[in-house]
């Protein structure tokens, strides 16, 4: 209540505000619009025209002037505009000058009223009503006056709605007669605030509106239903969207209470049986305890056997006491085993009524509103990638942009923690990049979209792994043995493609018997001399032959200056030799060592131990493919790495520095790997 009282106070303070004049700081008079659509009173306008000018005049004539004058300047004019007042034709002896420039009190720009000068500034009457309602409202404070009464107006008692007017009970009596069209009329409290009672169309402004578009969300009339806009669209009566409208938050409570209450009797329910079955065991024990306990009780008490005992230990006769004692030895002695192998005949433990609440945890900690316009973001396997970082996508499959914010989960997949704390992270567009993931790693992704306080159910989980080992960032080097009439190196030296071109066919011109071709060769510009690395890169599905894997330093120097004919009868295919069998012909310990891809396809090795069918060593190429060195345990690995699945293994002597090695006959290509970094990202948005 407070608040009420309070609230027209702050009301009248803000409008007082808005209706002072930024140059007298007094109740707009007569207030002008200036070209800037600030307000001035005219008189004020006046003024400072009078001021600007004569300012400009002394600036420019005199200055000695400005000094005797007993005057306070209000504005001093900048250099700038005084030139414009000399450019716009002002002559010192001219009474009105064509053209006045002023510095705005408002805003403190300079306004140019051009040749009419003040006769052409619009006056504000809406400024001027308000300002005048103001003043009528501070004479009369609170009260409202009667608006048909002859001065002096009384107090008014009622408002007519329909009149939009305020009467004492005298003047409504006169002007409401009873029994006429006007005693209908709709009347309330003293008050200024007189709406319209019908509201009408704006697109048909004869027609009332008297209905609700679902569809857009605002009042319509019966035209617009019929023939207009919404036709097509979904409507409802004015009452029953009041109603709907109205009440949206209280239903919207009033079902997550429901919904909250269930689950309330859900986990009582639970809680119950829970209690049920401990009690349960518990009366069930206590029963087979208590039949133990008077079992071993008749044992020891009702058998007689002490008693027994105690009788025989009086007997004198000798021979009589050593045939009973006998007896009764073995009776005691299997009764004294039988308590020390005692057990109780029921576990004391209740261990096994633990309740573990893990998952559920989990799950009333996602625990949201969710809607079902709200479209559910699915991860796009094929944009996301995993490299040196993680690149996520999504999309929406059935509505674009249905949200506004994403959140994005992520958690390692070991067996160790079979329920890892899921990590998450907010993105505002469709694709993240997470940094400071684990090698030789599986991750599980998912996301939900978000539109204010709703939320879509999380995606389909989506499993990538991550390299082997730590990404290797290296450029092709365009020095060492790089041949640059048959290879050609895109600016960044991130690509290098082969092309025969015509040294190839004059060498061809002058060979009679097949054709002898020898393999390119390029190396990396960065080498390797310890530690575990991994790099991928793209072979294009043209390629023809193209061999890939590691070098070492010493090895480099026969390969670039002794360059082998691989097309020789020594590598012709009615020699026993294939494209990838020669990696056979040197031992294990080799300082490098090469794997053949073309035409689509990943040759494996030939071991000197398998069979000569060769099939089950072809297979299809990846689209992307990894290379892991391990320096320290001497091995390197080739990998699919779309799916980071190790294809092939060797040993490796890596006694020198390591370089990633490259080969390529005939028409191929390669393209290395890019590395992602948040520009990367950038650029995938723009795309």
């Amino acid at each position: 209540m407070e608040g009420d009282r309070l609230e027209p106070a702050v009301t009248i303070k803000n409008i007082e505000r808005e209706l002072i004049c930024p140059a007298c700081k007094e109740l707009f008079t007569h207030p002008l619009i200036l070209p800037c659509q600030h307000s001035i009173c005219h008189k004020c306008v006046k003024e400072i025209l009078f001021f600007t000018l004569e300012d400009s005049f002394t600036d420019l004539g005199s200055e000695s002037s400005s000094q005797s004058s007993p005057r306070i300047r209000i504005h001093s004019p900048s250099l700038d505009r005084i030139d414009r007042v000399n450019r716009s034709g002002w002559k010192r002896n001219s009474l009105t000058p064509k053209t006045t420039i002023f510095p705005c009190p408002g805003c403190r720009h300079d306004v140019d009223l051009g040749e009419r000068g003040i006769n052409g500034l619009f006056r504000n009457f809406t400024l001027e009503t308000i300002v005048e309602r103001y003043r009528q409202a501070a004479r009369a404070a609170t009260a409202i006056m009667c608006d048909a009464c002859k001065p002096p107006p009384q107090e008014s008692t009622k408002s007519c709605m329909d009149c939009s007017a305020s009467y004492c009970n005298e003047c409504f009596k006169i002007h409401h007669p009873w029994g006429t069209v006007k005693a209908q009329h709709e009347y309330v409290g003293p008050t200024t605030n007189f709406r319209p009672k019908i509201l009408m169309c704006p697109e048909h402004e004869m027609e009332r509106v008297n209905m609700y578009c679902e569809i857009c969300r605002r009042p319509v009339c019966h035209l617009c239903k019929l023939g207009g806009s919404h036709a097509n669209h979904r409507v409802t009566t004015m009452s029953t969207a009041y109603k709907t409208l109205k009440c949206n938050g209280e239903r919207a409570k009033e079902e997550a209470s429901n919904n909250f209450d269930k689950l309330f009797e859900v986990l009582e329910e639970r809680r119950s049986a829970a209690l049920r079955a401990i009690e349960a065991s518990k009366n069930l024990r206590l029963e087979k305890l208590q039949t133990q306990i008077e079992e071993y009780q008749g044992l020891l008490e009702n058998n007689g056997l002490v008693g027994y005992a105690q009788e025989v230990l009086k007997e004198t006769d000798q021979s009589c006491f050593v045939q009973t004692a006998k007896q009764l030895h073995v009776r005691i002695q299997k009764a004294t085993e039988s308590l020390k192998s005692f057990r109780p005949a029921a576990q004391t433990s209740f261990e096994d009524y633990v309740v573990d609440i893990t998952k559920q945890e989990e799950v009333l900690g996602d625990l949201s509103f969710y809607s079902s316009g709200l479209d559910v973001p699915e991860i796009n396997e094929e944009k996301s990638r995993m490299y040196n970082k993680a690149l996520i996508c999504w999309e929406h499959i059935v509505k674009e942009d249905s949200a506004d914010t994403y959140i994005l989960e992520y958690r390692k997949l070991n067996r160790e923690e079979e329920n890892a704390t899921w990590q998450e992270i907010e993105a505002c567009s469709k694709s993240k990049v997470i940094s400071d993931l684990e090698n030789n790693s599986s991750y599980a992704f998912r996301v939900r979209g978000y539109k204010g306080s709703i939320c879509s159910p999380w995606s389909r989980e989506v499993i990538l792994h991550t390299p082997a080992a730590p990404v290797f960032s290296f450029l092709f080097d365009d020095k060492c043995g790089f041949n640059s009439e048959r290879l050609m190196l895109n600016p960044r030296r991130t690509s290098v493609e082969s092309r025969a071109g015509f040294p190839l066919l004059l060498g061809a011109e002058r060979i009679q018997v097949g054709c002898y071709t020898t393999l390119d060769y390029i190396i990396g510009d960065t080498g390797i001399t310890k530690g575990k690395h991994f790099w991928a890169f793209h072979v294009e599905s043209y390629s023809y032959l193209v061999k890939v894997g590691v070098a070492s330093n010493t090895k480099l120097q026969e390969w670039l200056h002794n360059p082998r004919d691989v097309t020789s009868p020594r590598y012709e295919q009615d020699s026993g030799h294939d494209s990838g069998s020669e990696d056979t012909c040197f031992d294990s310990s080799q300082p490098f060592t090469l794997i053949t891809l073309g035409m689509n396809k990943f040759f494996i090795p030939k071991a000197p131990t398998a069979p000569k069918d060769s099939a089950n060593r072809i297979l299809p190429m990846p689209s992307c493919i990894g290379i892991c060195l391990d320096c320290d345990r001497g091995k390197v690995g080739f990998y699919d790495a779309d799916h980071m699945k190790c294809l092939y293994e060797r040993q490796v002597d890596c006694s020198g520095t390591m370089y990633p090695a490259f080969a390529l006959m005939g028409s191929a290509g390669i393209h290395l790997e890019e590395a992602i970094t948040a520009k990367y990202l950038e650029y995938q948005d723009d795309m």
